[in-house]
């Protein structure tokens, strides 16, 4: 009898630590989402104001999911570092994500076109699908403009929050980065696109084309005095405040003004307008619900 007993209270044993271990299982087996916001970053503090719009806004529509943020410019990063911020890279927020347990992650690009940044973000984000003991799922939600749709809605609605601050103004210029990427095409797409609702607009870029100076022979066909120059990027930061807005002889407000011109310049961003952050969310609820 008692080896009976025995035999039943080692069964019981055996089954508690079963169960036990089953459980242990299911708890790290559990699935946990979270949002990746990816962006090049900005080091300029009166730019973060546009990062703080964007975060707020998605907190509101996905409340009870984890949101992080991550910087792909290096040199950001560094400059961030030597003043006591840190930022982590595409790479670092997902390893700390995987090891937070997160086995579901919806990474949103926060850049304006599908450029080497974007590329080189969707490299990353593959790289982490199906890790061991990590990240399960990584979804990669597409930049500002992408497909058709996205530069219909996006000129319209970026031509709508300018006609607001526009008043005597006779022309606006917008001034996006440029890059010798192939996905430079986008910036003389864009303006076509926008010439189709505003032929008083303007697409040029610092870096790519159109250029200032192509900008500036269209407006000699014009009979334009007053012009608004606006940054076509997604803060106001070294770009818009340097090359655009400054008062040195190579930014484009004085090269503007030296040809007889009176420009005014807005320094905000695109991300400060909630109707354009929405265009980014419209991309990232588009992957959550793939998770």
């Amino acid at each position: 009898m008692r080896k009976i007993f025995t035999s039943y209270i080692k069964l019981f044993l055996v089954f508690l630590f079963m169960l036990s271990t089953s459980s242990n299982i299911s708890a790290r087996g559990k699935d946990k989402k979270a949002i990746l916001l990816v962006t090049f970053g900005t080091s300029y503090p009166s730019a973060q104001k546009a990062f703080d719009n964007i975060d707020e806004e998605v907190h509101k529509i996905f409340p009870n999911t984890e949101i992080r943020w991550a910087y792909t410019s290096k040199f950001i990063r560094r400059k961030l570092k030597k003043r006591g911020e840190y930022k982590d890279s595409p790479a670092e927020a997902l390893a700390k994500l995987g090891e937070d347990g997160f086995t579901h992650v919806a990474v949103q690009s926060l850049h304006m076109i599908p450029g080497l940044e974007y590329d080189n973000l969707v490299t990353t984000v593959n790289a982490f699908n199906k890790m061991p003991k990590g990240i399960k799922v990584a979804k990669m939600g597409k930049p500002l403009m992408y497909s058709h749709h996205d530069m219909l809605n996006f000129s319209k609605i970026m031509l709508e929050n300018i006609s607001k601050e526009r008043k005597s103004v006779d022309a606006v210029i917008f001034m996006g980065h440029g890059t010798h990427h192939m996905s430079n095409i986008y910036y003389p797409g864009l303006q076509y696109y926008t010439w189709e609702i505003d032929k008083h607009a303007y697409i040029g870029t610092v870096e790519g084309s159109p250029s200032l100076d192509e900008i500036i022979s269209n407006l000699k066909l014009k009979e334009y005095k007053n012009l608004l120059l606006v940054p076509l990027m997604s803060v106001a930061g070294d770009h818009a405040i340097n090359d655009m807005a400054s008062v040195e002889s190579d930014s484009w407000k004085s090269q503007l003004e030296s040809r007889g011109y009176k420009v005014e310049c807005l320094l905000k961003g695109m991300a400060e307008y909630d109707s354009i952050v929405n265009l980014w969310i419209k991309h990232l609820k588009e992957i959550y619900k793939q998770l």
